[in-house]
């Protein structure tokens, strides 16, 4: 292997925004283990290449984790940059959603990637280097709106995990990204990875449906090329040290500066109260 080959470790490589990303670093010559839950479906995407290693992978399943992370090193020797990428959409109200519907939410898109992390950590801290990107949303810093409950807990439980998990892996040498895409015209909104809940309180009656319509008509027009991100995510992989957090989209980054306009203004609005509730100072106390 030349000494500007990484080798990328990419989950949910199959389809959508996982295959773009797998094309977009086989293009800069770099290595990839694409897994998936179709190992043919991987292959028919990709093509064939030394430098491709199609692997069966369910995230959930910590066996398959083990099993690919395995496999990868067998083939190529080491493991660069893994992307937390795979992930679901459980769409609708929170009162809707059965907590079956939660648990698959929160076992794709939030334990799925702990999982692979967990098995590839091993390889990366023997390595003393890796860089580990998490694919979150702008709904992972922003989520003030109907229908993304379940979902928006899953990216900000992922943003929580892995901005902790930085301090405690970065004594050896491994890096982190936090990816908050925007809208981007990936295959996240179609059936085959958006679940919706069945209807099933009459309060929701008179909003659910322009939602749902809204949600659907959003499939295929999203203003956000997958391909480009892809592409800036190898950039940003080449740099160091790597950004911490990637906003990607002119609409996410929107979102994102709303955010700190809204904690702002709530910071100031309580900043009197906020600051008035350490315990009371003792009589004749020398402050320090």
């Amino acid at each position: 292997m030349n000494d500007n080959r990484k080798v990328w470790f990419i989950t949910g490589a199959g389809r959508g925004m996982g295959a773009d990303i797998a094309q977009a670093v086989l293009a800069a010559g770099h290595a990839v283990v694409a897994t998936g839950r179709d190992t043919d479906r991987i292959a028919a995407t990709l093509g064939r290449s030394e430098n491709l290693l199609p692997v069966e992978l369910d995230v959930t399943s910590r066996t398959d984790a083990e099993a690919a992370v395995l496999a990868a090193v067998s083939r190529f020797g080491r493991i660069d940059v893994l992307v937390n990428n795979a992930a679901s959409f459980y769409a609708g109200y929170f009162e809707e959603l059965t907590p079956e519907q939660v648990d698959r939410q929160l076992a794709v898109s939030l334990i799925g990637p702990m999982n692979v992390t967990r098995a590839i950590l091993p390889v990366m801290r023997h390595q003393r280097s890796g860089h580990i990107i998490s694919i979150s949303s702008s709904a992972g810093l922003a989520a003030g709106f109907d229908f993304v409950s379940a979902y928006a807990a899953s990216k900000f439980g992922l943003e929580g995990w892995m901005e902790s998990l930085h301090a405690e892996i970065a004594p050896f040498g491994i890096t982190t990204t936090i990816v908050n895409p925007g809208f981007f015209r990936t295959e996240l909104l179609t059936e085959r990875s958006t679940n919706y809940a069945e209807p099933s309180v009459a309060d929701y009656d008179e909003r659910r449906g322009p939602l749902l319509e809204y949600w659907k008509s959003q499939n295929g027009r999203q203003s956000g090329d997958p391909a480009k991100l892809a592409r800036a995510l190898v950039t940003i992989s080449s740099e160091e040290p790597p950004p911490r957090r990637f906003i990607a989209g002119a609409d996410a980054i929107a979102t994102t500066e709303q955010k700190i306009a809204d904690l702002q203004a709530q910071i100031e609005a309580y900043r009197e109260l906020s600051t008035s509730l350490d315990f009371d100072r003792e009589p004749g106390a020398v402050a320090t």
